[in-house]
């Protein structure tokens, strides 16, 4: 079973994060890189920009978000991006992190819904 959790870039690096990595595609504002203490940053698994555009991480559009996002992510570059993630999980905690406001709503978990799933 994999261990992969969410959580926003802009929270402190807690103990517990094993391996974390930005999944946006756009560098989060007021974060350096040292805050961060990221493992990798994964901007190629991120939404296409029409989509995050689209979406503008309104509740109301995340089933429909979900749905288009879950077939991007079966395109050669974003499944490449998936596989290296699945490795990390395998290996221990993976937490992805994200800049949205609502992370329960945000590419973040998506991707770990479709981990988990495989």
């Amino acid at each position: 079973m994999t261990d992969i959790r969410v959580r926003r870039v802009y929270d402190d690096p807690a103990p517990s994060d094993v391996t974390r990595v930005l999944v946006d595609r756009l560098w989060p504002r007021g974060v350096s890189k040292d805050r961060a203490e990221l493992t990798e940053w994964c901007k190629d698994v991120a939404p296409s920009t029409e989509l995050r555009k689209w979406y503008s991480h309104d509740p109301e559009k995340f089933e429909e978000f979900s749905r288009r996002y879950r077939t991007e992510l079966a395109d050669e570059d974003r499944a490449e991006a998936l596989a290296t993630l699945r490795r990390y999980a395998e290996k221990g905690r993976l937490t992805l992190l994200t800049a949205s406001k609502r992370d329960d709503i945000s590419e973040a978990t998506v991707i770990a819904e479709v981990l988990a799933e495989t």
